[in-house]
């Protein structure tokens, strides 16, 4: 793979997640920008090292950044006087590690995507969520 190809990748892969870390941000969340940026970047780095592997190594390495994910976000998760706070930035940090994946293994087209479907569902949703709690 040109060098190009690989900076264009990384760089790519950081200003999605920044992306969605802004959105978070601006809502004043535990995690933010920097957080969904630096995820979004490891994940496309290692998930670039993984495609240069063996197809079983590969294949450890996605999973277990998608399960290390998991561990990162569990630690945004806590109870306070029976609500749960957390939850929500935890499973975008998730889905943005899914994001830095697909850019890193080459799917341009489903990284926009999904970061567009992860917008939405952050910044649409809870006005429809509250709406129907209000009916």
């Amino acid at each position: 793979m040109p060098l190009v190809e690989i900076i264009y990748r990384l760089i790519l892969g950081t200003v999605l997640g920044a992306i969605i870390g802004v959105e978070r941000s601006f809502f004043k969340k535990q995690a933010g920008l920097r957080t969904f940026a630096l995820v979004s970047l490891g994940a496309t780095l290692f998930s670039l090292i993984a495609s240069y592997l063996p197809t079983d190594s590969s294949a450890r390495i996605l999973a277990n950044i998608i399960l290390g994910i998991g561990f990162l976000g569990s630690g945004l998760i806590f109870l306070k006087e029976e609500h749960i706070f957390g939850l929500t930035t935890a499973a975008a940090l998730w889905t943005t590690a899914g994001v830095g994946l697909a850019v890193g293994q080459g799917f341009y087209l489903e990284a926009f995507t999904v970061t567009i479907l992860i917008l939405i569902i952050l910044a649409l949703l809870p006005y429809i969520e509250e709406r129907l709690k209000n009916e």
